[in-house]
Parts: structure tokens; C-alpha cells; sequence
């Protein structure tokens, strides 16, 4: 806290030079009197200095008190800047947690709350300094047009679908998430998905181009359900992976220290954890094929409406042969350049870590010693169900096996009628 408090005094005076010259801190901390004409240039430089510091610090979402304490200086505190709040909050730059509309919740429930808004708005100071937490508009923007951008940059669909906790991670906590989604919402720029398998998954769908659809469809919703698979495999594998470099280094140690026992043990493990990690990765992979199906399904659409439109665009403009295999040429040209560069990336040998000869070599010999001593001595039972223990992570991934094993890849993915069962969607 002390470190934030020091960081914004820094910021003040780099954006303010005259900060700690009196006579012009005591024309700006008195209170507001007369006409706004009189005072709204003061006005202006403190709901500008508010938004700068807010945008420094990431705040999307602050508390009035906190606001007052930025502008401390020896104990005093500005006395207009009460008058400040309330003049940001009527002209909509300020609004309570309060007024913001829950995505979440049903649309009655969201009617309600407007209709409730309208009605009831704190016309005093008091009331808007006693809100627990208060929404920067012009920063919350600035939040929501960062995110869209991100996700462009990574998703090159006309819209994407993404994990609720994603979402939250990507806006930086769960009270900026409902902020940013509640204002994308009240643009048509995005949409709350609720499916019910088992679990209960949450996601958003965002549009990233004026021309993608607002409605949710049902394959939104398997589409949905796909990427939370996908993401909860990912973390099992990353675990996976983490015991087994583990294992692998106390093999290591264990046979660099001469207790070839202790390495065999070891060895052993990682074995089994190593066969549990290739089938986490067989299903994480079989996901992400599915999901590319989908995605190029979608590009093939698009590319046969732009060739519908361009081939009406050339009837209607009457252009000549001649220009449009000029053009062609020029797209054809495109197409080899790229192909050379992607050769060439082909073409560079990757660069690779190459392991202790010795310990490889070691390696090698305990491999043989443990399938030698597996036909002669084999695993008892109980170390066997201690081995099995050890994977414990990987039994929510069994379960994924039967119901990806039915999934079919096929160019035009088509949900039938029997694919919506025990699926509740709620639009916001």
C-alpha cells in the first residue's frame, strides 16, 4: 500500500509540474462556488488527473475513499473534489457497481435492474461516497477495447468463445470481468454462455467483427464445452509433466549417489507417469483436431460467400477478364512467397539439448533392468496400486475418452437433434 501511495505522488508530479507550488494547490483544493463556467476548468483537471492515474495504476473499478487518498498532500485533502464525484457520476463518466447490469442473470432480472436505475439515482455526494465500489467508464472502454483487440490478435474467426475463468484472467479479476462483460453486452459485442454437462461450465462469447452473429447457437454452447475440455486436459498434462521431470531428476540423483535401488524405484515411476502423460496428450490432441474442424469449417463458409459476392461484384461493375487474371497472377505470386518462407522455416534445423552421455547410458541399462526384473519379479499388487495412486489426476480424463471417442470429424459439422440434450443455455 505504501508502495502504490509513493508510486502515485511520483505520477502526480510528473503529470502535474506545479503540484507543490501553494498558490496555485490552494485555487485548486478550495470548493466550487459560483456558475460551472467558474469553475469547470478546475473540474476538468481533476476528472482528467482521476482518469490518468486510474489508467497508470489498471483500476477499473476503485473505491471513492481511495480516490481521496491519492490526492493527500500534508493531511489536506481537496475540498472540491466531493463536487467532483458527483459532477463525473450525472454526466455517466462515474457509475456504482450498483447500476451495472449482471450478463449473468436472466433477462427480466436485467429489465428489472435498468428500469430500477432509472428510477432511482443518489442525487447527493453522500450517497456516492458511500458506495462500497464505483466504475470508471472511460477506463472500463478503454478495458473492453483492449480485450477485443487481444483476442483478434489470437483468433482470427469473426467471433471466439472463451472460458469464463479465461476471461476473468484476461480482464484481471472477477469484478473487472463482470464490469467489462456487463458494458461489451450493452454493446452487442458480447454474450454470457451457461452450459450444463455434468458441471456447470460458464464462457463469453465475444464478436470481433461488426458482421459476427449475437445469438448463441448450439454449437456455441458444444464449442464451449470443447475448450473447457480442452483447458482441464492442458493442466492435467502440465501436472503429468511436472512429475515426471521430477521423477526423472530423482533418478538421476539417486544413480549419480550409487543407490541403484532408489533409481530403479524411480525409474519405474516414471515409466508409468511418462505412458499416463502420452495418453493425456492423445486426447488433448484429439480436442484441438475437433475444434480445428470447426474452425475451418467456419473459413470455408466465409470463403464461398466472398467468392459469391466478388463474382456479383464483377458482373455488376463489368470488369474484363484481363484485370481479374491480372489479379490472379498477383495473388498466385503471394501464395509461392509465402510457400518459400515456410520452406525455408522447415528447412532450419531446431536446436536441441543434448543429455549427460553417462546418465543416457545409465539410463539405457536400468530400462533393460526393470523389463528383465519385471518377467522374473513382477510388481506386486500393492505397488502397483501405489503406482496407480500416483496418476489419480488422469481419472477425470478416462472419463473424457468415451464421449470424444463418439465425436466425428467431418468438413460440415452438423448438430443433430439428439445433441441438445442436457444443454440450458441462458442469453443475456
Amino acid at each position: 500500500m505504501e508502495l502504490g501511495s509513493s508510486f502515485v505522488r511520483e505520477l502526480i508530479r510528473k503529470e502535474v509540474p506545479d503540484w507543490d507550488d501553494e498558490v496555485v494547490a490552494r485555487a485548486r483544493f478550495k470548493a466550487f462556488s459560483g456558475q460551472r463556467p467558474d469553475w469547470e476548468p478546475i473540474y476538468l483537471f481533476w476528472r482528467d488527473l482521476i482518469f490518468t492515474i486510474a489508467r497508470h495504476l489498471g483500476l477499473v473499478i476503485l473505491r471513492p475513499s481511495q480516490i481521496k487518498d491519492w490526492f493527500n498532500r500534508g493531511g489536506l485533502t481537496p475540498l472540491c473534489l466531493d463536487h467532483v464525484l458527483l459532477v463525473m457520476y450525472n454526466e455517466g463518466d462515474l457509475v456504482r457497481s450498483a447500476d451495472l447490469v449482471d450478463p449473468t442473470t436472466g433477462r427480466p432480472s436485467q429489465i428489472f435492474r435498468k428500469v430500477r436505475n432509472l428510477m432511482v439515482r443518489p442525487m447527493t455526494t453522500c450517497q456516492i461516497l458511500d458506495e462500497h465500489l464505483v466504475i470508471l467508464m472511460p477506463v472500463l472502454k478503454d478495458k473492453a477495447v483492449e480485450l477485443v483487440k487481444l483476442l483478434s490478435e489470437t483468433h482470427w474467426t469473426s467471433s471466439c468463445i472463451i472460458t469464463m475463468g479465461r476471461f476473468q484472467h484476461i480482464c484481471g479479476g472477477v469484478d473487472e470481468a463482470s464490469a467489462v462483460l456487463s458494458y461489451l453486452s450493452g454493446q452487442g459485442k458480447a454474450q454470457y454462455i451457461l452450459v450444463k454437462k455434468g458441471e456447470i461450465i460458464q464462457g463469453v462469447k465475444v464478436c470481433l467483427s461488426a458482421s459476427a452473429a449475437y445469438s448463441i447457437s448450439s454449437l456455441d454452447c458444444d464449442v464451449l464445452y470443447l475448450i473447457w475440455t480442452m483447458e482441464k486436459l492442458q493442466q492435467q498434462f502440465n501436472v503429468i509433466d511436472q512429475r515426471c521431470e521430477r521423477l526423472r531428476k530423482s533418478a538421476v540423483t539417486s544413480l549419480n549417489s550409487g543407490n541403484k535401488n532408489v533409481a530403479l524405484r524411480h525409474a519405474r515411476a516414471l515409466k508409468l507417469a511418462t505412458e499416463s502423460r502420452e495418453k493425456c496428450a492423445t486426447l488433448l490432441n484429439r480436442v484441438e483436431e475437433v475444434l480445428n474442424v470447426i474452425a475451418n469449417a467456419e473459413s470455408t463458409k466465409k470463403v464461398s460467400e466472398a467468392i459469391r459476392i466478388g463474382a456479383q461484384a464483377i458482373k455488376e461493375n463489368r470488369i474484363g477478364v484481363e484485370e481479374v487474371q491480372h489479379c490472379l497472377e498477383e495473388l498466385e505470386e503471394s501464395v509461392d512467397l509465402q510457400k518459400q518462407v515456410e520452406i525455408a522455416l522447415e528447412s532450419t534445423p531446431p536446436y536441441t539439448f543434448a543429455d549427460d552421455e553417462d546418465i543416457e547410458e545409465e539410463f539405457k541399462k536400468l530400462g533393460l533392468e526393470i523389463e528383465s526384473a519385471n518377467r522374473l519379479h513382477p510388481i506386486p499388487k500393492t505397488e502397483a496400486i501405489s503406482a496407480v495412486g500416483e496418476t489419480e489426476a488422469l481419472e477425470s480424463t478416462e472419463q473424457l475418452t468415451d464421449a470424444l471417442s463418439n465425436l466425428k470429424i467431418v468438413d460440415n459439422p452438423v448438430r443433430t437433434a439428439a445433441g441438445k440434450e442436457n444443454l440450458e443455455v441462458q442469453t443475456a
